[in-house]
């Protein structure tokens, strides 16, 4: 879902700081990636792709299954959509303590689906900050991205950016831990039987929507993003880095940030929380890469962990995806394993009958009569919509 608009900040900068911005600054530094250089006067980008998502959430008097909690599965389809809106002068903070500082922003839309049955799961608009360093207080430069979640959530999240020559994928672990544990996936763990795909059960998504998930990817969701990159060559990466929590990352700012609910989710004594959404993690990571096909392009991959806190148990709510920007019309070259509705999606956001026959009806004669029968190495001209 693309960002329609025209704003962009233009933002008095003192006298004396003219000389500071006589050449052409780019506010956004490290995010720039997210967004893209085109078109110059407002870049924008739209990135699409494929996730898995679960979540352990509270079921309230058997609502959905036989337990007080209900995990719930979707392997899903995303657009993640950004536009710069740092103008000329960036966003103007004024400080009493220091002189004041400019951010660089980009606005997003973030929109998943399940691909199961289409149904909307998230939504979510916000604005990713490129932050100066400062000195009051002694900061780095750092990034942050605010968010609003209409479940009831707003975030904060801040960190760092590095450049790094390939991503490196930790275990994500899904089982819950005891209310106050540290968070390693060691300590203090509380096992479902939910969490095994072999033992069936009414408080768990039925399987047949997710038919493809694996009990390794369960176990460890991180390891889609691993799956998604197994065949490429990494050119580099930019690394983002963010939390709600200062003491989680050692490299992010040691003040401010955070994360507030709504007053359900929060709850009072003596019941506690509904579903409180205590931390917030997420890592981006901005990729060039090019296929074993010689195909180069962009690509967004991410993960998130939240914690949801009920019932005396931290319970991992954890989030991927593998996005790519491709401008059309351009040429793909096919690879060993791909679909026209595959190569629509990455292309167009769906791989909808509507957007595969329009590739396979401007390819007719490379692919032949069969539009399920496209063969390693074709060239294909993907055409504008």
């Amino acid at each position: 879902m693309p960002i329609e608009t025209d704003f962009t900040f233009n933002q008095a900068h003192p006298a004396g700081a003219v000389a500071e911005f006589a050449a052409p600054v780019d506010f956004l530094g490290p995010l720039r990636g997210l967004v893209g250089s085109d078109p110059a006067k407002q870049p924008k980008r739209t990135w699409r792709g494929r996730g898995f998502n679960m979540i352990w959430r509270p079921n309230f008097s058997n609502e959905f299954g036989n337990k007080d909690f209900f995990l719930e599965l979707n392997l899903t389809e995303e657009t993640l959509s950004f536009t710069d809106i740092s103008g000329a002068t960036g966003v103007a903070n004024r400080g009493l303590l220091q002189k004041g500082i400019f951010l660089g922003a980009a606005a997003y839309t973030q929109a998943i689906t399940d691909t199961f049955d289409g149904s909307g799961q998230h939504f979510e608009p916000g604005v990713w900050a490129n932050v100066p360093q400062t000195t009051n207080p002694s900061e780095p430069t750092t990034v942050c991205r605010m968010g609003s979640i209409p479940h009831g959530t707003t975030i904060n999240m801040q960190g760092t950016a590095l450049q790094a020559p390939a991503p490196l994928f930790a275990v994500s672990s899904i089982t819950p831990f005891k209310l106050g544990s540290v968070d390693d996936g060691a300590t203090n763990l509380v096992h479902f039987p939910e969490e095994n795909l072999s033992i069936a059960s009414s408080s768990r998504t039925p399987l047949n929507h997710v038919a493809s998930l694996t009990q390794a990817q369960l176990t460890n969701p991180n390891l889609f993003l691993s799956q998604a990159i197994a065949n490429q060559t990494m050119l580099g990466t930019t690394v983002l880095i963010v939390s709600t929590d200062t003491k989680v990352l050692i490299s992010a700012p040691d003040v401010g940030g955070g994360i507030e609910n709504i007053a359900f989710l929060v709850g009072k004594p003596p019941g506690g929380p509904n579903a409180s959404a205590i931390p917030a993690t997420s890592i981006f990571w901005i990729e060039r890469v090019r296929d074993h096909s010689g195909n180069e392009f962009d690509q967004l991959q991410y993960t998130q962990r939240v914690l949801l806190n009920f019932n005396g148990l931290s319970w991992p709510h954890v989030t991927v995806a593998t996005m790519v920007s491709r401008a059309v019309p351009s040429d793909y070259i096919v690879n060993p394993g791909d679909t026209l509705s595959g190569i629509a999606l990455t292309f167009y956001g769906s791989g909808s009958e509507l957007f595969w026959r329009r590739i396979y009806d401007e390819n007719r004669g490379v692919i032949g009569p069969d539009p399920n029968r496209i063969q390693p190495g074709q060239r294909l001209h993907i055409p504008a919509v």
